[in-house]
This record gives C-alpha cells, structure tokens and sequence, in this order.
C-alpha cells in the first residue's frame, strides 16, 4: 500500500537535495576558476562533496546496498 501522506515529503527532500547538489557543483565551477593556488584544492573538494552526495543519494535508493546478512 503506498502511503501518499508522506509524498510531500518526498518531494520536498528531493527538491532541496537538487539545490543543494547543484549549488555545490556550481560553486566548485567558481572557485575553480582562478589562477590563485587554493583555488584548485577547493574546487576538487567541493567536487568530491557533490560525489559524496550523489553516492548517499544512490544509497538510499537501493535497498541491496544497506541490506543486513
């Protein structure tokens, strides 16, 4: 049975997770560009950030990856 009260939810979760991952992946595009030497050591960071996120997200989506035994 679906439970349509907590779609909302879902939406909502969704909604702010694609902000926040395109945010970071704009702002590592920023920072990037530049010619100052801590420039490029955080613009690989915010990089593995965004990948961080992406792999949490792939996590929760499939059920395999947290199943115990």
């Amino acid at each position: 049975m679906i439970d349509w009260s907590t779609f909302p939810l879902v939406v909502g979760v969704a909604l702010v997770a694609a902000c926040v991952l395109v945010t970071l992946f704009s702002l590592a595009l920023r920072v990037g560009d530049g010619t100052e030497s801590w420039r490029r050591p955080a613009s690989v960071g915010l990089f593995v950030l965004c990948a961080l996120v992406v792999a949490f997200g792939i996590y929760l989506i499939v059920p395999a990856l947290h199943a115990f035994g």
